[in-house]
């Protein structure tokens, strides 16, 4: 896909903020229990398509509107993810705005997850 030179420049100014772990890093962590909360903040249509395995849905849409309720803990480690790392990094740099202090951004997105044969789920 290619993105708009106004939409990268957020991009790249958000990621300079944030963590980013590649899925192998998330996989890793998650395997061994580190991680609390697995997100994927893509929109409503492409989570029900297939996500992946134990991972929660809340959109980057609604995420700063409903983050608080559903994590109140902000020292929880969260990592985000969308389709390729690009909205994931808005919404980790958003969080840690909000307060979060434990916020990773996972680099590569659901295709770097689908692509390293990572279990997935619809």
């Amino acid at each position: 896909m290619k993105h708009n030179p106004g939409f990268l420049k957020l991009v790249n100014a958000a990621r300079a903020r944030v963590k980013e772990w590649t899925v192998a890093q998330v996989k890793a962590r998650l395997d061994r229990g580190e991680v609390q909360h697995f997100l994927d903040v893509r929109e409503d249509e492409e989570f029900a398509k297939g996500h992946a395995n134990g991972a929660c849905h809340l959109g980057k849409g609604i995420i700063e509107r409903d983050v608080e309720t559903r994590i109140p803990d902000k020292a929880a480690s969260i990592v985000v993810y969308c389709g390729g790392g690009y909205r994931s990094a808005l919404a980790a740099d958003a969080l840690q705005q909000m307060g979060y202090s434990n916020v990773v951004s996972m680099d590569g997105g659901i295709t770097a997850w689908r692509n390293a044969g990572y279990p997935m789920e619809q």
